[in-house]
């Protein structure tokens, strides 16, 4: 009779996600390049590495249905941003104020900077 062999399971377990590089951070104003609210402009308010999305005021606005979890609590439907793609967002250039694509070079104290590729100036970070 044959002993009994598990086979390791194809899906590895406790794996952490990676985070990814993203070309935008909190605070910056970008503007919306694809999907269902191209155009739109708005500051970002969250960001999530991991997932690769990003949270852009007055964008992807939607509504949820809250019940009261006490007595004295509110319930009713609120209306918050929910969270969109990051490659669906473009900085803006602070120069002319369109969109522009990123990239990053060390200025003189040895800090990584973004620079905007239209117009070559750097883009500050927001604190």
């Amino acid at each position: 009779m044959k002993p009994l062999v598990y086979k390791k399971s194809r899906r590895e377990t406790g794996r952490v996600p990676e985070r990814h590089k993203l070309h935008v951070a909190k605070g910056d104003v970008v503007r919306v390049i694809s999907g269902e609210h191209k155009g739109k402009e708005g500051k970002i308010l969250h960001v999530y590495p991991k997932q690769f999305r990003i949270v852009v005021e007055g964008v992807n606005v939607v509504k949820k249905h809250k019940r009261a979890t006490t007595p004295q609590g509110e319930s009713g439907i609120i209306e918050f941003p929910a969270p969109i793609a990051a490659s669906n967002v473009m900085l803006l250039d602070p120069k002319s104020g369109n969109p522009t694509r990123v990239r990053r070079r060390h200025d003189k104290e040895g800090k990584l900077e973004r620079i905007a590729v239209k117009s070559g100036q750097p883009i500050p970070r927001v604190r």
